[in-house]
């Protein structure tokens, strides 16, 4: 009787809100927020209460982003094949790659599904859910507006497409969980979607798909962090740098906003697309960035099968059968457009659904005698955004340290942070890691796990058989009982400097490196990438002036567009097979088509003797020399480098070319002929290369990618072809970039957004950001109501609308419990 009266009285109440009758009390009346748009197109979005915070959020989002936004909620339900059909991949990388469609369908309707979007709903706080709701409702009506004529010419890719509709809140639940795996599921999406016991009929066989440890896919989709300590600045402030190389389209892709509550919230910086939180960026109090940790969000269970049914395993001596899980897939028939039903049996064991590492070698099959299931920390992990709203109302670095700490919920990511008043920098790698410390692996890993750790070092890779070799559950984590507690994942604060740069945490300060902890949470004492040594290169330098760092010398700094590679490499070249007089004059060549060219290496060598050694847009060199080092590079390192790597000078080794090299020479020349042969001459300069577009036009751009050794990173994932290294669809690099000190008065934060805030090329915010980062003109953010109302252009809306009737439902319900 009493249920019944609350739901009754949710009912009635909901009803009111829609006809408009209810009053504005607090977050159960009608959405009202305003959203002030400065010159850059970054949208101020300001609101009375959660609900109606979300709702600005959504509403701008889908203003900008549209069509991506529309696109990721097909993938995130699980609907891409039905729309675009089942062998088609998504047109812009992602962190989960650029899967079939079909396969990504079955992965998201299994770890995406209903009880998954219910349970991760179910651990959210109440001002989170509602901003969720806020959102969808806020995107609908954009929608709404879209569809009745009110924006002729916009969104043009999408505005009638019918896979471009409403949404709603456990869609964003959906897309939360999407990025939650990044850094594990969804490295092995296409094992897990076409697992199968042997003799089940499994999909017609296809190329195998080489598995990444990498978030993304791919190396150098990361970050570059540095935080100044106060003993490193001329007013002893700290000073923050943050610079995600992070995909420039796609569903992925970051948003810059401003988001306030008066007396509760006021915070600027990026979320991702579909995410109602800042999860990079500063307040009044604090400033914080991210880059791609090295520690391991997943392990592997290596199951025992019972003879004669290979779904079913052996654990502490007794079978148990796995879960089947039945899923269909509508798809697209091409020549007719009908939709055709595909069912696939996939199936769960208690650690993790099974996977498929076949891929990875034919010994990891699926067969009569094992089969093997990922765990992914991160499937458990509902505190992740829960832990950004918290942050974006940090009072101070000790409140955010005491959040990272008690949530430990970071899915895939360190975490670099400054506050005001404080001169300290802090480093953490505290989130979601398995309990898997050094004991537990050494006992519990199998043959075929220590096979396994050649490929993917420090992924626990365990007996399934022996509840001993569950994933600690000892060691207090009080969040997450399988998780490593946050006493044992490294930390460092500093009134020095910390920095990352994709590696692990080892050398986070080089001269402290941090040690002894579990393999899990990172490699140490092995060979560092370029841009982490170049990294440590520039803030030695930053630190050596008389002055200190300085904002300005920092912000010179960071878009210089030097590479580690030519640093080191480019005069042992000259000195060896260009030395004058010594050169070969000519390489022989064989190319593709069976034929065989002569390279003459004069030229090359000329060019790249005359070359200033930059990759800033006028540069004449960098071309020649990036094709190069990518051949150069592929030599084994024992006969490229004079001076192998020594774990005593990680920051120093390896170097040096060893002497006349013919397979330099040859790399030297088959860089040539690959400018040549897609129509560039060897002194053509950096931006005649490397550009991205707006309609017809060029925009020039510097940097280059991260296995040449650039700390300024603009890179597309393919290779040079006729139209050089255009940063279009398949583009990641410097994304959201940002240097952020404070003042008595607030924060005071230079910030630039490479790929500009909107998608749609009907939009003035289209590549407005991206013509800004490429003359390094950065942006002062209006943080302040009055620098906003103040800011050149700037351009206020109100919005006013109805709750939903489900989230008004949900709301209300929870206001009567309440009482």
């Amino acid at each position: 009787m009493h249920r019944s009266f609350h739901i009754a009285r949710a009912l009635v109440i909901a009803a009111a809100l829609i006809a408009g009758c209810a009053s504005h009390t607090g977050s159960s009346g009608p959405y009202q927020v305003t959203v002030s748009r400065t010159s850059d197109g970054v949208p101020h979005i300001r609101a009375d209460d959660w609900g109606s915070l979300g709702y600005g959020v959504g509403y701008s989002q889908a203003q900008d982003d549209l069509c991506t936004l529309a696109d990721s909620f097909v993938t995130w339900r699980g609907e891409r094949s039905a729309n675009f059909g089942p062998e088609a991949r998504a047109t812009a990388p992602s962190s989960f790659g650029q899967p079939r469609n079909l396969d990504a369908d079955f992965f998201f309707r299994l770890m995406a599904d209903d009880a998954a979007v219910a349970r991760y709903k179910a651990a959210q706080p109440a001002k989170l859910r509602q901003m969720i709701d806020g959102f969808s409702d806020g995107y609908d009506r954009y929608v709404d507006e879209l569809r009745s004529g009110r924006f002729p010419g916009a969104h043009a890719q999408c505005a009638s497409a019918p896979w471009a509709g409403h949404i709603t809140s456990d869609d964003v639940y959906r897309r939360l969980i999407a990025i939650s795996l990044a850094g594990g599921a969804a490295r092995f999406l296409e094992g897990i979607a076409n697992a199968a016991p042997p003799g089940a009929g499994t999909p017609a066989p296809k190329p195998a798909q080489q598995v990444s440890m990498n978030v993304g896919g791919h190396v150098g989709i990361g970050s570059n962090a540095l935080a100044f300590g106060g003993a490193r600045t001329p007013d002893g402030k700290s000073l923050l740098f943050g610079n995600p190389h992070w995909f420039w389209s796609g569903p992925d892709r970051f948003y810059q906003a401003q988001l306030t509550i008066p007396g509760q919230l006021d915070v600027a910086g990026v979320s991702f697309l579909a995410v109602p939180v800042i999860v990079i960026g500063f307040n009044r109090d604090i400033a914080w960035t991210h880059t791609v940790s090295q520690a391991r969000r997943f392990g592997m269970f290596e199951l025992k099968l019972s003879p004669g049914d290979p779904t079913r395993y052996v654990y502490d001596g007794k079978e148990e059968r796995m879960q089947p899980v039945r899923i269909t897939v509508q798809t697209k028939d091409r020549a007719s457009g009908a939709l055709v039903p595909v069912t696939r049996t996939l199936y769960r064991s208690r650690f993790g659904p099974l996977v498929d590492l076949s891929a990875m070698s034919p010994a990891l099959a699926w067969n009569a005698q094992h089969a093997f299931a990922l765990r992914d920390v991160n499937a458990d992990n509902a505190r992740a955004f829960e832990n950004f709203l918290a942050w974006n109302q940090a009072k101070s670095l000790d409140d955010f340290i005491a959040i990272q700490k008690r949530f430990a919920a970071m899915p895939w990511v360190n975490t670099f942070a400054i506050g005001r008043d404080d001169r300290r920098a802090w480093f953490a790698d505290i989130g979601a890691v398995p309990n898997a410390p050094d004991t537990l692996v050494a006992a519990c890993t199998t043959p075929l796990g220590k096979a396994f750790d050649a490929k993917a070092p420090g992924v626990p890779f365990l007996d399934g058989s022996r509840s001993a070799c569950f994933w600690d559950r000892g060691d207090h984590n009080a969040m997450q009982d399988d998780a490593l507690p946050a006493a044992r994942m490294p930390s460092l604060a500093s009134v020095d400097y910390v920095g990352n740069f994709n590696g692990s945490y080892w050398l986070t300060d080089p001269r402290t490196p941090l040690t002894g902890f579990d393999r899990v949470t990172g490699e140490t004492g092995t060979e560092q990438s370029l841009r982490t040594r170049l990294g440590h290169a520039l803030a030695a330098r930053l630190i050596a002036q008389p002055e200190g760092v300085t904002r300005a010398t920092l912000e010179r700094a960071v878009l210089d567009s030097t590479s580690m590679s030519e640093r080191l490499f480019r005069r042992p070249l000259l000195d060896t097979v260009c030395r004058p007089g010594s050169e070969p004059r000519a390489v022989e060549i064989a190319r593709k088509d069976g034929q065989r060219s002569v390279v003459d290496l004069a030229e090359p060598c000329r060019v790249l003797r005359d070359w200033n050694g930059t990759a800033a847009t006028d540069a004449r060199g960098a071309n020649l020399w990036d094709q190069f080092w990518r051949r150069a590079s592929e030599i084994p390192d024992a006969q490229l480098y004079s001076t192998p790597f020594d774990p005593q000078r990680p920051l120093a080794t390896p170097a040096g070319l060893q002497g006349m090299n013919a397979a330099l020479a040859k790399a030297l020349a088959d860089a040539a002929l690959a400018l040549k042969r897609n129509g560039f001459a060897l002194d053509s300069t950096r931006g005649d290369v490397l550009y991205a577009v707006d309609g017809d036009a060029k925009i020039p751009l510097y940097g280059g990618c991260d296995p040449e050794g650039y700390f300024t990173v603009a890179c597309p994932l393919h290779e040079l072809n006729r139209e050089g290294l255009k940063l279009d669809r398949d583009a990641h690099g410097n994304s959201y970039v940002q240097v952020v000190g404070f003042d008595a008065d607030g924060p005071h934060a230079d910030t630039l957004l490479a790929h500009s805030e909107s998608d749609d090329p009907a939009s003035p915010h289209y590549r407005d950001g991206t013509r800004r980062y490429a003359v390094k003109a950065w942006s002062r953010f209006a943080f302040s109501e009055r620098e906003i109302e103040s800011s050149p252009g700037v351009m206020s809306s109100t919005l006013t609308g109805m709750r939903s009737v489900m989230s008004s439902i949900v709301m209300s319900r929870e206001l009567s419990l309440s009482n």
